[in-house]
Order: structure tokens, then C-alpha cells, then sequence
């Protein structure tokens, strides 16, 4: 799950600066306002990267995620792609847990 989950936070933090790019020159927020909150957004993607097997990790995660799509108040264009992040953690949650309980059983039964 490490893995999938930490993927797709760092393609959401590449994601977020670009869409910090576009906003500051399409959108009436100021420039400050664009680069403080795409900053802490990113910054919490590239953490949450190294925090992702701790408990409450992948409830930030959705978080993350339902404040991506909110940003499409700022730019339109982000309701979609926030969509899209949000299905792709869902994705990476979901299978990766299952890899994970694969991965176990595997070592589990080479031990016996």
C-alpha cells in the first residue's frame, strides 16, 4: 500500500504546484494566498508519503483529497482532476491493502 499510496501523493503534490502556476495567473486570489496554501498542500502530500503506514494516515489522505477537488472554486479545471486523484486513491488504498494481505499470506506460508 506504501507504495501506490506514495505514488499517487507525489504525482498530487506535482499536480498541486502546476495548478498553483495556472491559478496565479488565471484567478483573482492573490499570489501570496495561491503559494501559501498550494505550499502546505504540498508539503502535506510529500509527509504524508512517509506517514502513510501510521494509523489515521489514509483519513488525511481523503482529506488531501476533498480539499483538491474544493479547489476547483479557484480553478474550475481541478473538480476533474481532483476527481481523478481522489479515484486514484481509492485505487491505491484498496489494492494495496490487498497486495499487502497477499504479500503476508506469501511470507506466511513459506515459513511453515
Amino acid at each position: 500500500m506504501r507504495i501506490l499510496c506514495s505514488s499517487t501523493l507525489i504525482g498530487e503534490a506535482l499536480l498541486i504546484m502546476f495548478a498553483g502556476l495556472v491559478a496565479m495567473q488565471l484567478s483573482d486570489v492573490p499570489t501570496a494566498t495561491v503559494w501559501t496554501v498550494s505550499g502546505i498542500a504540498m508539503v502535506l502530500c510529500v509527509l504524508l508519503c512517509g506517514m502513510i503506514s501510521r494509523p489515521g494516515a489514509v483519513a488525511v489522505g481523503w482529506v488531501l483529497q476533498i480539499g483538491l477537488i474544493a479547489s476547483g472554486v479557484v480553478l474550475p479545471t481541478m473538480y476533474g482532476l481532483g476527481v481523478v486523484f481522489a479515484a486514484l486513491w481509492w485505487c491505491s488504498v484498496r489494492y494495496g491493502r490487498r497486495i499487502d494481505e497477499i504479500k503476508a499470506a506469501r511470507v506466511a506460508a513459506a515459513a511453515v
